[in-house]
């Protein structure tokens, strides 16, 4: 069985289980009722600095208990579009299960998409998320996807064969795109620059959203999958995305000369 080992435990995050599980209890917050979703959209730096807006947004939504996360891919190893589609991932709060048939169907109505580990052996946006999942719930199964590629007609593609697929499934799946926003400017600068795509995610607005970190030269290092999500979830029927938090690096460093913006989305 193919097995997925964390990548950045101790370094992002606790690699100590006690650790790991004390710090998930004081970043999320449980919020009731909680509201129902198609996507959610939250960040993937160090626990330290984005871990509270990924926290305010996982303790806000029903879970239900299949998910597709899709990823950047900031090694450039692998595929362009990557799934990791059999076996297990592990993290300090134990193994995480692929959802291989769902897998197995994404990539029969995706030909761009393929299984392809290398692309997920290092990555850590999408890795930070499990943790969150884990803490929640009981049991659950994903479909991890790291995106690669820029193309436009590939991006449309895998959000197409998402759709076609979670209607094919006839239960609640759950849509996760792992970004951070405007790297390295100033607080300020950050926050005029991430404000268009801010309201292209509110719009759920996929093509809408890379056209504007095209157009602006944004850094958000997301984009690709927010897109592919965007496109999904508007598929799906979502025709609005809720602001649930938006921070910056230097509110922990105390540095705003030099951030990492983030944000957490509920789309609905």
């Amino acid at each position: 069985m193919a097995v997925r080992k964390p990548a950045v435990a101790g370094y992002f995050y606790p690699a100590d289980p006690e650790s790991l599980r004390g710090l998930l209890a004081q970043l999320i917050e449980d919020v009731t009722p909680k509201v129902s979703a198609t996507a959610i959209i939250g960040p993937h730096a160090g626990y330290m600095y984005s871990g509270r807006t990924a926290g305010r947004v996982y303790g806000r939504v029903r879970l239900p208990r299949r998910f597709i996360i899709l990823c950047p891919n900031h090694t450039g190893m692998g595929a362009p579009l990557a799934c990791w589609a059999t076996g297990l991932w592990e993290t300090p709060l134990g193994p995480a299960r692929v959802d291989e048939e769902t897998a197995r169907q994404l990539m029969e109505q995706c030909t761009f998409l393929v299984h392809d580990p290398t692309a997920h052996l290092r990555e850590h946006s999408l890795e930070v998320h499990l943790p969150f999942l884990q803490y929640l719930l009981d049991d659950f199964v994903f479909v991890p996807i790291c995106v690669g590629t820029s193309r436009m007609a590939q991006l449309t593609a895998l959000a197409q064969a998402i759709t076609e697929v979670v209607q094919s499934l006839g239960e609640e799946v759950l849509l996760i795109a792992s970004t951070d926003m405007t790297h390295y400017t100033s607080a300020a600068e950050a926050a005029r620059l991430d404000q268009p795509a801010i309201r292209s995610m509110e719009q759920v607005d996929g093509p809408g959203l890379y056209d504007v970190v095209h157009r602006h030269r944004l850094t958000m290092c997301g984009y690709l999958p927010t897109t592919v999500v965007l496109m999904a979830a508007r598929a799906l029927g979502a025709t609005r995305g809720m602001l649930v938090d938006y921070t910056h690096s230097g509110m922990v460093t105390g540095d705003d000369a030099s951030v990492v913006s983030y944000v957490g989305m509920v789309i609905a």
